[in-house]
């Protein structure tokens, strides 16, 4: 689980991606996943960039694909379920508008420092 999380966070800091976290979900009933990677991005293309880049990462890493991938079509928000572990890549706005982190406040979460 923690060499899936590290290769898909390496993955969005390779586009660039902004603020990203994880959130520890494993200790909550009903939750679908026990993480969460979430971060965003200025535009469409970089929403999309950094889509691929998970992919082709993990897969390379791991020998994984994602089990399913939402929201490609728009590049608004792109979900990604690798099982254990779903991905959320946002366009800036929308994440600033849906604040998904806030629906799991109680959960730990692990911020992710880029340095370029």
């Amino acid at each position: 689980m923690e060499k899936l999380i590290e290769t898909i966070v390496s993955a969005i800091e390779d586009k660039k991606g902004k603020d990203i976290v994880s959130l520890d979900l494993s200790g909550f009933d009903g939750a679908i996943c026990s993480h969460f990677v979430v971060c965003n991005a200025d535009s469409t293309t970089q929403v999309a960039a950094i889509s691929d880049s998970i992919e082709e990462k993990v897969h390379e890493v791991l020998g994984e694909w994602p089990w399913r991938v939402e929201g490609k079509q728009t590049g608004l928000w792109v979900a990604m379920d690798y099982v254990d572990v779903v991905v959320h890549i946002f366009q800036s706005e929308l994440r600033d508008f849906y604040k998904l982190e806030e629906l799991w406040a109680d959960a730990p979460m692990v911020r992710y420092e880029y340095e370029e």
